[in-house]
């Protein structure tokens, strides 16, 4: 086979591949919704934003929270620092189900060459509360559909937010 003829071939091939969703949940569009958190088609949660650039409830706070709790070590808008990866980049990949885990469990990869450690923040209710908010910013900013800092309008805090946060919280 000629380089030209496989050239080709890989172009077409490359033509037909479907194109995979930006995060390891899959596809992040909104399906269905309950007191202003919102869910994907596989039940995950997600995030909305309206086309004036309006967050859902659960992103803004999810941003507050995660400057709280995580920023000091995977940096400001989840892009990374010396101390952590960026979850912008693990969130690609990284599915719901495998970011609970890690959050509640931790995570050590210690080598030759590196001691990576993540604590285990499954008894902290400052993080285990908002953790479903923190996925969801996290995702946005993953996406791609949101930028960088704290978004600048937000919708309305649900009508029943403040007894779920006060019943977690303790």
């Amino acid at each position: 086979m000629s380089l030209r003829t496989g050239a080709t071939i890989a172009a077409l091939l490359l033509a037909f591949v479907t194109p995979v969703a930006a995060d390891g949940s899959g596809d992040p569009a909104a399906a269905s919704s309950s007191d202003g958190e919102y869910s994907d088609k596989a039940g995950n949660p997600t995030f909305k934003i309206d086309k004036d650039g309006t967050v859902d409830w659960y992103t803004s706070v999810g941003y507050i929270r995660y400057t709280a709790n995580c920023m000091q070590c995977h940096g400001p808008d989840g892009l990374g620092s010396s101390f952590a990866p960026s979850l912008v980049d693990a969130l690609q990949n990284l599915s719901y189900d495998q970011f609970l885990d890690t959050v509640t469990n931790g995570k050590k990869n210690v080598s030759a060459s590196q001691d990576l450690v993540m604590p285990a923040f499954g008894t902290n209710p400052n993080v285990m509360c908002y953790v479903d908010a923190m996925f969801v910013y996290l995702r946005a900013r993953s996406d791609g559909a949101l930028g960088r800092g704290n978004p600048q309008k937000s919708a309305a805090k649900p009508a029943g937010y403040a007894a779920t946060e006060d019943a977690c919280m303790g």
